[in-house]
């Protein structure tokens, strides 16, 4: 179980369940990091079991990735708010 950005606009609870998933995402999170980079937040992503679905940087540092998780869900890292205002 984890808690992603706690404190803002409430939490998100992602619990595991024995079901194996069965159809398309019914639910696409677009999620930006709360600290540090978006690259910095894809490693960590990665390590932990995710994996690159569509990697969509662009050279100006715009952009997102594409993610899955293990069991296939879709979601998207994008910048954070200080990359975005140039201040990271």
């Amino acid at each position: 179980m984890h808690d992603l950005l706690p404190g803002r606009l409430g939490a998100v609870l992602f619990i595991e369940v024995p079901e194996p998933k069965q159809i398309k995402n019914r639910l696409h999170l677009d999620l930006v990091p709360a600290a540090g980079t978006r690259d910095e937040e894809l490693a960590r992503l990665l390590a932990l079991g995710a994996s690159t679905v569509a990697d969509l940087r662009r050279p100006d540092g715009s952009g997102w990735v594409v993610l899955a998780d293990p069991e296939g869900n879709e979601f998207c890292i994008l910048r954070s708010e200080a990359e975005r205002a140039g201040t990271a």
